[in-house]
């Protein structure tokens, strides 16, 4: 007998569902909306939960197999470590920095419970190109955001300046060819959110 449940993670060789009818799923993604990181507060996903999102954002589409990313997790105390490095770094890049506005670089990532940053990690000179390698990274941020909804917790996907910075890069340990593709915060939101005006999007149909 299968004790196996739906929410468990399917084995190699397992044969899987071509589509999985939800109006939940369809409700979730037409209603999906950031919860600003300003909003977001404890608790933030345990344990379990967070494996389960970690294994959620790897099922993306993945072009050879590469698996073009990986996780740097911020949370607790290490939330505050990695904002000291954010106000030194800061304050000597901005020499006329108040301290107040180091302060805030410093609090950064204590915004929120949980920080998972999301490297992008290409694979150079590979039959598979390097623009389908980040964009698999980017939909694991995605997936990210979707996963966290549906767990009941606010998130947002940010980059802001410490994403581009070589200092902070190297304070990540981040090798050649590695990028980060956001930091996605995630935690309880402390109000609701109001829906943006959205852009329509520009669609056009091909005409034999």
């Amino acid at each position: 007998m299968n004790d196996r449940n739906s929410h468990d993670f399917p084995v190699p060789g397992e044969r899987l569902a071509s589509s999985h009818t939800s109006p939940e799923t369809l409700a979730l993604l037409t209603r999906r909306r950031s919860t600003p990181a300003i909003c977001l507060s404890a608790p933030g996903p345990d344990a379990h939960q967070v494996e389960h999102l970690l294994g959620i954002a790897a099922r993306v589409p993945d072009h050879g197999k590469l698996a073009p990313w990986r996780f740097i997790l911020f949370e607790g105390d290490a939330r505050g470590s990695f904002g000291a490095i954010l106000g030194k770094v800061w304050a000597v890049k901005n020499p006329g920095a108040t301290s107040d506005q180091i302060s805030f670089e410093q609090q950064r990532l204590e915004r929120a419970p949980l920080v998972i940053a999301v490297i992008s990690t290409v694979t150079e000179d590979h039959k598979v190109p390097v623009w389908e390698q980040e964009l698999s990274a980017g939909a694991v941020c995605q997936n990210l955001l979707i996963a966290a909804s549906a767990m009941g917790f606010g998130a947002q996907w940010l980059t802001e300046w410490y994403a581009f910075d070589p200092d902070i890069k190297d304070a990540l340990g981040l090798r050649s060819g590695e990028r980060i593709a956001g930091y996605i915060y995630i935690g309880t939101a402390t109000e609701e959110v109001v829906e943006r005006p959205r852009p329509r999007a520009h669609v056009g149909r091909w005409k034999a």
